[in-house]
């Protein structure tokens, strides 16, 4: 029997793995979602008062990935 469920990953796994503040990656990442044409999954995907968490391997994630190596 096979498990179908998404993997998920969060906003603190991302912060472990890439050694980014939790309160710094989420200013980032509200700041980015409010520029749809920049970051178009990023304002498509957040919802206020809601974690941030995203598919392994959506466009979601690896544009949230590039927007915490950018500014490393």
């Amino acid at each position: 029997m096979t498990d179908k469920t998404p993997e998920l990953v969060t906003l603190k796994q991302l912060c472990a793995e890439l050694k980014v503040d939790p309160r710094e990656a989420r200013e980032r990442l509200r700041a980015a979602a409010r520029d749809a044409k920049k970051n178009p999954e990023l304002a498509k995907m957040h919802k206020p008062r809601t974690p941030w968490q995203w598919m392994k391997g959506s466009a979601g994630e690896k544009e949230a990935r590039a927007l915490f190596a950018a500014k490393s």
